[in-house]
């Protein structure tokens, strides 16, 4: 094993810090599982939901005071262990349920005969998360700001772009670019730059030195069963790409008896969707299958598109401790990439493609198996994991200047490996420990290619010089450690430290090159070393109030196609990695289960921030180290329950994204210039309505919502020159039940038919450059369930 060796020998690379990491992690596996002056005690019984007796399985049970805490199986069992004396507070709460709480004496009564009946209550907040600790806690236990979107709500939302569910939360926003493609913002402009970090159940969707701004439509959406966000740098859990925020899409978990799924939709622009799904549980093994067959909307000219994904679950009982869930996800995804527009051709003939030759294939398949073992008041997960993707593509935003066709893709093999562990100690607290391994081969080939024109539209294309050959090996080792206190009932500290050693084997199949808008750099090996701390504290000052702040340092290291596909720049290789330091304060709570809110006020100052300088006398792009951006603003999440069962929700953003300081020439200052495509404003809100089901008899109601989204006004340069105006589209949603098993939908995107931009820039060369969102589009489709009940 040559991994870490050679990762120490790059430059840079601090190894005292590696052997703090390395003392504490042994420490964790020799620390004293107990006080042995005092005896555990072991709580046990099982959680229901109202009304009747059918099992709650993942409600997190837990005693309030301590660190101790477990989810039920998917019998709806639980079984905790509790060092206290006397009598202690019990709470059983699970995502669209009432939390319960039972008083349980330990010096009698039978303490394996525990039940909790939990009643529905979807106006709660979901307050379970994963990903800010990586086991399942109370969200008003993490110092960070992190939100998630459940099953439920994925289902209502039937997202034909991710976009359609992501867009609900605080401080996000997902511009889409074409059918699936996206760009996104969290905390930063909206940018396909590598800096956040796409995850599917915990495990990263791409090697970090592999980034893709689109990766979500390789991860299957509209099936998941939720989505946390992390707003800002990850947490200690996280390393490269984790700096605007990280998105956890989770898969669905298998039934516990026979289940069928299936929706068909279409809508009035040609797009057409089949979901199926088909679950069940027999003994110790239960097993889901999804499948996903898409036709895209072809409302732009010549621009096809069609997806198929599947995504297999198996998750395998091998004792009452021990546990085994192995998930393959497959996605296949072919579109023809439409042209930017002007803004006169944005204004008046918006389905305009003016590039249909160019095109996307995307193949994706992922296979992880998560080993998980509770013994006592440890746990441990071991996930080794496989990733196989790859990338035809030509370029569409190039065709008109630097036009070249390419395929690139890598091929994954690592190892996640955590163990969490109750300190037993007289403070309750958890120490998390962790190490990350990565190796991915990944290659490019790059040609130039030359096109033909009719009348300003691209019509066919011819293959010409090779540009670019290579290979690039990703190596990625991290060690990390993160502790959680509560000193005091309510108080509950994080502290980490995470270890980063990440670089590449570069290797050319073609001689180096130095000159040209395509220079390509000699074999070279680069490394990179980061340590990152974090630390945050979270204060329940009333029940229903908790308030909380972090201070958190995360790094990106250049992705393969910065360092390694020059272009013009004078050396790509030498990029620095991005470097941020964030620090945030925020605020929420409710007001007797009517009225909830969240307020979180960030600030994040990047160094070396890597971006792209349109060279003045060519019109060429590089990519080059700022020096300095600043990411400060507020951010707002408020919902409420009315009279009538009625709901509403709203979110708002308010951003300043600025350059402190970049010169990237002498003669060229962008310093104190608000960043290009930031809007200062971002929000949505939605109010839903119940709807009677059709006088069908014991079915659930349906519903209406009605929904306003907004984007303000941005700068499209960098000069701060050119802007673009910003938009409010309006959208609504009907779904009505007509049978106990089926139901019908519908939904209206951008009601009022307003003509819009998804993207927005401006280049000196060519002009403003818009991506144009869609027109008024109805969707239509049913949707049915069925299996034994």
């Amino acid at each position: 094993m040559k991994l870490l060796p050679r990762l120490r020998a790059g430059k840079g690379l601090a190894f005292r810090p590696s052997l703090l990491l390395v003392s504490l992690m042994i420490l964790a596996i020799h620390l004293p599982a107990q006080d042995l002056s005092r005896t555990d005690v072991e709580l046990s019984g099982s959680v229901l939901r109202a009304p009747g007796d059918t099992p709650l399985p993942g409600a997190i049970v837990r005693v309030i005071g301590e660190g101790a805490g477990t989810v039920t199986d998917r019998d709806g069992r639980f079984r905790l262990l509790t060092r206290s004396s006397g009598t202690v507070t019990l709470e059983a709460q699970a995502l669209g349920f009432t939390p319960q709480q039972q008083q349980i004496s330990l010096t009698g009564g039978n303490l394996s005969l525990i039940s909790f009946v939990l009643a529905p209550s979807p106006l709660q907040l979901e307050e379970l998360v994963v990903s800010a600790s990586g086991a399942l806690e109370r969200r008003v236990e993490t110092p960070v700001s992190v939100s998630r979107l459940g099953e439920t709500t994925v289902r209502e939302v039937l997202p034909s772009h991710p976009a359609e569910l992501l867009n609900r939360v605080p401080g996000v926003w997902i511009s889409p670019t074409s059918t699936e493609g996206h760009m996104t913002a969290i905390r930063q402009p909206i940018t396909t730059k590598p800096v956040y970090l796409f995850l599917e159940d915990g495990v990263p969707t791409r090697s970090p030195g592999f980034f893709n701004h689109n990766a979500l439509y390789e991860v299957n959406v509209p099936q998941s069963g939720g989505v946390e966000v992390i707003r800002g740098p990850g947490t200690s859990l996280y390393g490269s790409d984790a700096i605007g925020g990280v998105i956890d899409v989770s898969t669905l978990a298998p039934s516990q008896d026979l289940e069928f799924r299936g929706t068909a939709e279409g809508n009035s622009l040609g797009f057409a969707r089949v979901l199926l799904s088909a679950s069940d549980t027999w003994g110790r093994d239960a097993f889901r299958l999804d499948l996903n067959a898409t036709e895209g909307d072809s409302w732009r000219d010549e621009a096809g598109y069609n997806r198929q994904s599947a995504t297999f679950r198996w998750d395998r009982s091998l004792s009452s401790r021990t546990g085994l869930r192995t998930t393959v996800t497959w996605s296949s995804v072919y579109q023809e990439d439409p042209s930017v527009l002007s803004r006169e051709d944005l204004e008046n003939n918006p389905s305009r493609n003016t590039h249909p030759i160019t095109y996307r294939t995307v193949d994706a398949l992922r296979i992880t198996t998560r080993l998980e073992h509770r013994s006592g008041r440890t746990s441990w997960q071991l996930t080794p994991f496989f990733r196989w993707n790859q990338l035809d593509l030509m370029p569409s935003w190039m065709l008109g200047f630097d036009p070249v066709v390419f395929r690139t893709g890598h091929t994954s093999t690592g190892l996640m490996a955590r163990m969490h562990r109750d300190l037993g100690l007289a403070i309750p607290g958890r120490l998390t420990v962790g190490f990350d391994l990565d190796r991915s081969p990944g290659s490019r080939e790059e040609d130039r290619i030359q096109v033909v024109r009719q009348q300003g539209i691209a019509v066919d294309w011819s293959r010409g010089d090779r540009i670019y050959d290579y290979q690039a090996v990703f190596l990625g080792a991290s060690p990390y450690v993160q502790v959680q206190l509560e000193p005091v009932e309510r108080l509950h500290l994080h502290v980490g430290l995470r270890q980063d050693w990440v670089g590449f084997d570069y290797t050319s199949n073609l001689t180096p090159l130095s000159t040209g808008r395509h220079q390509r750099p000699s074999d070279t090996t680069v490394r990179y070393s980061n340590l990152g701390p974090s630390a945050g504290v979270a204060l329940a000052l009333r029940p229903e109030m908790n308030v909380f702040a972090s201070f958190r340092e995360s790094f990106r290291a250049p992705s393969e196609g910065q360092l390694f596909r020059q272009g013009a720049a004078l050396n790509t290789v030498g990029l620095n990695p991005v470097r941020a330091r964030s620090t945030e304060a925020g605020v929420r709570g409710s007001f007797q289960s009517a009225f909830g809110y969240e307020i979180s006020l960030f600030r994040m100052d990047v160094r070396d921030d890597i971006l792209n300088f349109v060279r003045p006398e060519d019109g060429l792009t590089e990519s080059v180290n700022a020096g300095r951006t600043r990411h400060q603003g507020v951010e707002m999440g408020f919902w409420a329950g009315l009279p009538g069962g009625i709901q509403a929700d709203a979110s708002i953003t308010r951003a300043s994204h600025r350059y402190v300081l970049w010169q990237p020439r002498q003669n060229v200052d962008y310093s104190g210039n608000q960043l290009e495509q930031a809007p200062r404003t971002l929000g949505s809100a939605r109010v839903r309505i119940p709807m009677p089901a059709l006088g069908v008899g014991g079915a659930r109601p349906g519903f209406v919502e009605f929904e306003g989204v907004h984007m303000g006004e941005f700068w499209m340069n960098p000069e701060n020159t050119e802007a673009y105006e910003g938009h409010t589209l309006w959208n609504a949603r009907l779904e009505l039940p007509v049978t106990r098993s089926a139901a019908v939908f519908m939904r209206v995107m951008n009601v009022s038919d307003r003509t819009y931009a998804e993207r927005a820039s401006f280049n000196a060369f060519r002009g403003a450059e818009l991506n144009p969102g869609k027109p008024r589009t109805v969707f239509l489709g049913l949707r049915w369930e069925g299996g034994a009940r």
